[in-house]
């Protein structure tokens, strides 16, 4: 079965704060981007990822890819972002294999993903069509519009707070993002696409460590995590 990735690493991180772009922000002494990459290094299916970034900053993501020895077993191509995520997506699966079966696509933010993780989503996107990885959630959740006046409490036991890896069958994914172009819809991951197409998506139980970082503080968690495994 050949299995490619697109990663995802065109965000600017402006919610970090400070001056260094996302992918490049140094988490356990390395950059963030290293650590995700990493965890696809070690899965037992993926052998190729495109990564998608900043055109201003393809440069610099080859040139820290080429010097980390743990990635050497790891194909890494790159390819420039668009204005959106989708967009983004969109140019990275124009990079697959013409032989790929099955596509993961995945935050490069999301640097604590485990490669099992990673491998159990693509059998599923394989057997299913499409797979998602998610969490129950575990916080009550209210729908409050602007005059923050709450309109609904929703049923807690029906909802799950959804995560990356997604995983699809190469043919599912083409067509869910040709559809954005065609009817200009936009969607806040690539489930939602396949979704708007009537197609079942399947979903696993994640990781609550699977965090994606995206405040200064969630630094701080993934390096609390990093530091109690290596202990």
């Amino acid at each position: 079965m050949q299995v490619n990735a697109v990663v995802v690493a065109a965000g600017e991180g402006r919610r970090m704060g400070g001056e260094v772009r996302k992918p490049f922000v140094i988490l356990a002494g390395s950059p963030l981007i290293l650590h995700t990459l990493g965890r696809f290094a070690q899965s037992r299916t993926v052998r190729r990822v495109i990564v998608v970034a900043a055109e201003e900053d393809l440069s610099k993501c080859q040139e820290i890819v080429r010097n980390a020895p743990q990635l050497h077993g790891l194909e890494c191509v790159f390819q420039s972002g668009g204005p959106r995520r989708q967009d983004s997506v969109r140019q990275g699966l124009a990079r697959l294999d013409a032989d790929c079966q099955v596509v993961v696509i995945h935050d490069g933010a999301r640097p604590l993903v485990s490669s099992g993780l990673i491998d159990r989503c693509v059998a599923a996107a394989l057997a299913e069509g499409a797979a998602v990885v998610g969490v129950p959630a575990r916080n009550t959740i209210k729908i409050v519009p602007a005059d923050r006046r709450v309109r609904e409490t929703l049923d807690r036991e029906t909802l799950w707070e959804i995560q990356t890896p997604q995983a699809f069958r190469v043919e599912v994914a083409l067509e869910a993002h040709r559809s954005t172009v065609d009817e200009d819809a936009e969607a806040t991951d690539d489930a939602a696409l396949v979704e708007r197409l009537g197609k079942p998506v399947v979903v696993l139980e994640g990781e609550r460590t699977n965090i994606k970082i995206t405040f200064p503080e969630d630094l701080l968690f993934a390096e609390a995590l990093l530091s109690q495994k290596h202990a």
